[in-house]
């Protein structure tokens, strides 16, 4: 079960987080996982939770600082609102935490859906030396693709107004002829379709086939 922990930003600030430790005791690969426009709420402490039990120290920093939208509107009003210099020194602290926690191998993988599957895309560009990214249907306002040193594994839905998947798709070709890797599922499902506590959007099939293949990719590289 996770607990609420803290970390230091990289600009300093104090930044709440869910934690989640694999069973035992030993050292284990660890993984960030940034969080959709609605906050740290209970869907992502059940993702952290999830990981943990596949193996892997889960930790989901607070972008919003304690903050979870309970609606749309203010859930938008939230993400447009945020700092993303400031997001961003909070991802690179919360990687930097995970890099000198004592449960951790060393070795830090960086996942998100929707805005933090954005984000994710995002700490690909910006934060070296990390074992791999997997973002989930989110798309980066802006990006230097020729930053990228780490494998990404992405995740779109086929119908998504708002992560299109043609975009997924060319982020694909512009890593390619950078000679990054980048694989990517499209999946016909909508937009958030990992999120079980959406039931208009959630799609069962989806969510398993992506979770086996995130859980597999990051296995082989954080090995």
């Amino acid at each position: 079960m996770s607990e609420r922990v803290t970390f230091t930003s990289k600009n300093g600030d104090t930044v709440g987080a869910a934690l989640a430790l694999p069973a035992g005791g030993g050292q284990a690969p660890t993984i960030a996982v940034i969080h959709e426009w609605w906050g740290v709420n209970a869907q992502i402490e059940g993702l952290v939770d999830r990981l943990a039990a596949e193996g892997f120290v889960a930790l989901a920093p607070d972008l919003y600082r304690g903050v979870v939208a309970k609606d749309a509107t203010e859930a938008s009003t939230l993400m447009t609102t945020l700092d993303r210099e400031r997001a961003l020194a909070d991802i690179e602290g919360a990687v930097a935490h995970l890099r000198a926690h004592p449960r951790g191998t060393g070795k830090v993988a960086v996942t998100g859906f929707c805005m933090g599957g954005a984000y994710a895309f995002a700490a690909a560009c910006f934060i070296r030396g990390l074992a791999c990214v997997v973002p989930f249907y989110g798309l980066p306002s802006r990006a230097d693709w020729s930053l990228v040193d780490a494998p990404i594994l992405a995740h779109f839905a086929a119908t998504d107004g708002w992560a299109i998947p043609e975009k997924a798709e060319e982020i694909q070709r512009t890593l390619a002829a950078r000679g990054a890797a980048m694989e990517l599922h499209i999946y016909d499902a909508e937009h958030a379709f990992m999120n079980e506590q959406r039931p208009e959007v959630y799609s069962a099939a989806a969510a398993a086939l992506a979770w086996t293949r995130t859980v597999a990719f990051l296995r082989q590289h954080t090995a």
